[in-house]
């Protein structure tokens, strides 16, 4: 699974214009972003934070996949620093009486939108889309195929670091459909851009990624092997049509081999984080008093995405020349 960027995501002066992945991205530039995400990073119960770097801009949120966690958390987040913010359902829109894509993005550029934030199943997608637009205009991924998930990648790590304040010193196994994951992989990239030296790819044989995928990564085809001594154990959702490449028969028989519970989750470090990057399937990769227990920041997760796609809006807006 390979997928050569195509676009720039720097400006000529070195700021970011576009978020299609973390791979290759500067080590500063992504500690500046995680640095800006911890200020607007806010605990349970309190009240969010809020900006005004986007007043007056308007960001447009195009997705062909379905999407809760990563859709809404980005309308949010730029609804806080002060976005008009237009949710175009794309499977409703012209697309679907042949519009394309760019087409789509041309008819929304002309109405004024300054950054699109897109989902789509092709990797290609984001790139492209960022190589037609407009000078003055940034195209962030919220996700592409299996190939880059970048804010996810970024809120996983702040969650981690609100947890486990030394990156280099973590043992980090991530468990599951590694094969197919783009949450995987941004999470890796992001990881490895910041100097975390043990990172474990546990998975079956089926849903192992190809050799040279993942390069540094030691792998494990044992959940227990995988995560023993791990600071960090990254479960990662299963999709029923995947099990039969695992040859795995159904949802039981995943769940007894590869699914986390609490006798399982000993393996790992005592004081180890559970994390998901959800949806989850309960009773399949992980079980309820495991995805609810004291170890698990899950819920972490899901607020620190706001955070994390607020930084990016306003990073990616405070280098326009015209700001």
């Amino acid at each position: 699974m390979a997928h050569e960027p195509i676009a720039n995501p720097l400006r000529a002066d070195g700021t970011l214009r576009h978020l299609l992945t973390l791979e290759g991205l500067p080590r500063t530039l992504i500690e500046r972003l995680l640095e800006r995400a911890a200020h607007y990073a806010r605990p349970a119960g309190a009240v969010a934070a809020r900006g005004s770097a986007l007043q007056g801009l308007t960001v447009a949120t195009l997705f062909t996949e379905p999407s809760t966690r990563t859709r809404v958390s980005f309308e949010l987040a730029a609804r806080r620093l002060g976005a008009d913010v237009a949710s175009v359902e794309v499977q409703l829109s012209s697309r679907l009486k042949g519009e394309s894509m760019l087409d789509t993005v041309a008819t929304l550029e002309s109405l004024h939108v300054d950054v699109f934030v897109l989902r789509d199943p092709e990797p290609e997608v984001p790139d492209l889309v960022a190589l037609h637009v407009g000078p003055g205009v940034s195209v962030l991924s919220g996700g592409a195929g299996r190939y880059a998930h970048p804010t996810q990648g970024l809120l996983d790590v702040l969650t981690i670091l609100q947890h486990k304040p030394r990156l280099d010193a973590l043992s980090v196994a991530i468990v599951g459909d590694v094969r197919h994951s783009r949450v995987a992989r941004s999470a890796w990239h992001a990881l490895a851009a910041l100097g975390t030296r043990d990172i474990r790819i546990v998975a079956p044989p089926g849903l192992m990624p190809d050799e040279g995928e993942f390069a540094g990564c030691a792998r494990a085809w044992s959940l227990a092997e995988g995560i023993a001594g791990c600071d960090v154990v990254m479960m990662l959702r299963i999709q029923k049509e995947r099990m039969s490449e695992a040859s795995i028969p159904g949802a039981p028989e995943y769940f007894a081999e590869w699914g986390l519970d609490q006798a399982r989750l000993k393996h790992a470090k005592p004081d180890a984080i559970v994390m998901h990057p959800q949806p989850m399937n309960r009773g399949v990769e992980i079980a309820s008093d495991v995805a609810d227990g004291p170890q698990s920041v899950i819920r972490d997760q899901v607020r620190n995405g706001v955070a994390v796609r607020m930084a990016v809006l306003e990073t990616v807006i405070a280098g326009r020349k015209d700001r």
